[in-house]
């Protein structure tokens, strides 16, 4: 029964990965919500955690991108309830799935639905946005993308203020595992001046048989069409420049340049997995506007240019080891 689940679960990363897993596992489901004039921006990330002893709690973090205030409310592991066939799960009277949320919390309250979902493509040989990576069982931080973009309907009470977020937009990624990467950068944005576009990045120090390597992930979804720069299709990190107050990323495939140049204003911390539980520290902004340029290749024509506002930024860890030598 586990095993069928197990299979099940690797050809839709959306889903529930952790089957069977008792010791030093997460798994958390990161929905950004934005309203349609750009003045509110949250994030609500379900999730559960084991130590490596067994002891194991559920979880939803709360983030207001634009007060710069997180919450975290902590559950029995016995309310996590997820799904082994699609991508729903309930935590208490919290319900969480591709196609609605619905919060019961003491500060939120209130149902949201969504519609017009952009996953990120998951032939069988590369099932999401880790690719072949997917079939790797010994990951240290494997990441999931349920939708690039989508449309909200409906609002919240949050701390006793009703936000409507209906033409709003929103975006849904994940993150299972054991332990975050010891230095990561990632941005995304999908509030850009014209809708239906999206983009995301990361880098990262990812820890191998013998020893470690930067991998990578960027995707633009634009005019219906996503596209990808990826460590396994043969993309390249031409640039990384971090510095305390910006940073710039470059990365190029076979046919075009992706530039990307973001502000790193202040941050709020959040709580992030190390073997299992959730008590490292993470920091992450929802208030950059990011600057994104793509460009062919050969052409040397530029194919998109815009602002990306209600950015979320991470940076974690040691990020000089990411820069290209």
């Amino acid at each position: 029964m586990i095993l069928a689940k197990k299979i099940i679960s690797i050809f839709n990363p959306e889903i529930y990965q952790g089957w069977g897993n008792r010791r030093k596992y997460f798994e958390g489901w990161y929905f950004k919500i934005v309203n349609a004039p750009g003045t509110k921006a949250f994030a609500f990330i379900p999730g559960i955690s084991m130590d490596e002893t067994g002891n194991s709690h559920a979880f939803i973090q709360v983030l207001d991108g634009t007060k710069k205030e997180a919450g975290y409310y902590s559950f029995s592991a016995s309310l996590f309830l997820p799904s082994s066939k699609k991508f729903e799960l309930s935590l208490g009277k919290n319900y969480f799935s591709s196609e609605r949320m619905v919060l019961a919390l003491p500060s939120v309250k209130g149902v949201l639905d969504f519609s017009g979902m952009v996953p990120w493509p998951k032939p069988w040989y590369s099932p999401g946005i880790m690719g072949p990576y997917a079939f790797v069982p010994f990951m240290e931080c494997s990441h999931g993308i349920v939708s690039m973009d989508h449309s909200l309907k409906g609002s919240l009470e949050i701390n006793n203020e009703i936000i409507d977020f209906t033409g709003g937009r929103g975006y849904i990624e994940k993150d299972w595992g054991h332990s975050f990467p010891s230095a990561y950068l990632w941005i995304q944005s999908n509030r850009f001046a014209t809708e239906g576009i999206s983009f995301k990045a990361s880098v990262a120090r990812i820890p191998w048989m013998t020893g470690s390597f930067n991998g990578f992930i960027a995707g633009l979804w634009n005019d219906n069409k996503l596209t990808r720069f990826t460590t396994y299709n043969g993309s390249r990190l031409r640039k990384l420049a971090i510095t305390d107050s910006a940073a710039e990323l470059e990365l190029e495939n076979k046919s075009f340049i992706l530039n990307v140049r973001t502000p790193l204003d202040q941050a709020t911390g959040l709580a992030a997995p190390v073997e299992g539980m959730m008590n490292g520290r993470i920091e992450e902004s929802m208030t950059a506007v990011i600057t994104v340029n793509l460009t062919d290749m050969k052409t040397g024509k530029s194919l998109f240019s815009g602002e990306g506002r209600n950015a979320s930024i991470e940076r974690s860890g040691d990020t000089s080891v990411l820069i290209p030598r």
